[in-house]
């Protein structure tokens, strides 16, 4: 009994040395923590959302997603749109226009642009509450594009006929199998004049210019990074990090910063091999037998990161 009594003191000392070690360690661990680079759990305000829109722009429905996405989260206090883009479609390039000015409404948005930003590409750039672009960058190419396949010869050597009833003069406008009318003709460059107007109107909207001096550089020509900031068409020359710098400069964000990219879906490899095959058919019998209006700048050479 004498030495179970003699053994409670100790045991008291020992649970107390060890409760008083948990909370030295705890203590540690958060001083090291604090005096860390940019920890995760504790930049909560030091965060910045960077969404890469690369290649054609042919469906906006996860871009505007993500960028819905950065714009609700409270920890993101400023957003980088990171393009490299020759454009594409015009309704995709004008959602994406009007859903960055809304999101600069109350967040900040910046635009980076890589090897090309044009038409479409610069569209959407153009919404951006700065833009900082490379030297090099190819950018402008402000205008509208529309083609047509003509493919008549060759169904007159296969000796395939094509009979159209139409209810009106300009229902098969367009259509490959001849040619257009003058009349076709004027109706189709008056459509792709209010569409240039709406491009053009944009730019100066979202650039601060005046409609004319957007007009006088809006004729399909491509500026490089260096002449788009003596035109107007861009704010500060600079790779990433320098986008980067302005973010932090422009949220107020002190040492580094954050980076946040939108999470990635899973995709199986064979699913992904597949669906790209499918899309690949797609894309090229639509592009053979439909007709494109297209903010979208032909010179780009390839769709890389």
């Amino acid at each position: 009994m004498a030495d179970s009594g003699k053994r409670k003191p100790i045991l008291t000392a020992l649970a107390i040395l060890g409760v008083a070690a948990v909370f030295l360690g705890a203590g540690m661990m958060l001083v090291i923590h604090l005096a860390g680079p940019s920890p995760k759990a504790l930049s909560f305000d030091k965060k910045i959302g960077v969404i890469p829109i690369v290649g054609t722009i042919d469906d906006s429905r996860r871009l505007l997603s993500q960028l819905v996405r950065f714009r609700e989260d409270a920890g993101i206090r400023i957003i980088i749109l990171r393009i490299n883009s020759p454009g594409g479609r015009v309704a995709p390039a004008q959602e994406l226009y009007r859903e960055i000015r809304r999101t600069a409404e109350t967040k900040r948005v910046i635009a980076s642009t890589g090897d090309v930003a044009a038409s479409g590409g610069y569209y959407i750039a153009s919404a951006a509450d700065k833009i900082v672009a490379n030297p090099g960058t190819i950018l402008g190419s402000i205008g509208v594009i529309m083609e047509f396949l003509q493919i008549q010869e060759l169904l007159n050597k296969a000796g395939v006929g094509l009979e159209v009833l139409k209810s009106g003069e300009f229902k098969d406008i367009g259509s490959p199998h001849r040619e257009m009318t003058p009349r076709e003709r004027a109706v189709m460059m008056e459509l792709l004049q209010d569409i240039q107007n709406q491009f053009v109107n944009a730019v100066a909207r979202g650039r601060g210019l005046p409609v004319e001096q957007v007009q006088e550089i809006a004729d399909g020509r491509v500026f490089s990074g260096a002449k788009g900031q003596e035109l107007g068409l861009v704010d500060q020359l600079g790779n990433f990090r320098d986008a980067v710098e302005l973010a932090k400069k422009m949220a107020g964000i002190k040492g580094e910063a954050d980076l946040v990219y939108p999470e990635r879906p899973s995709i199986r490899l064979l699913d992904l091999l597949a669906e790209g095959a499918a899309r690949g058919v797609i894309r090229a019998a639509r592009d053979l037998l439909q007709s494109r209006v297209a903010y979208r700048w032909d010179g780009w050479p390839g769709e890389t990161p």
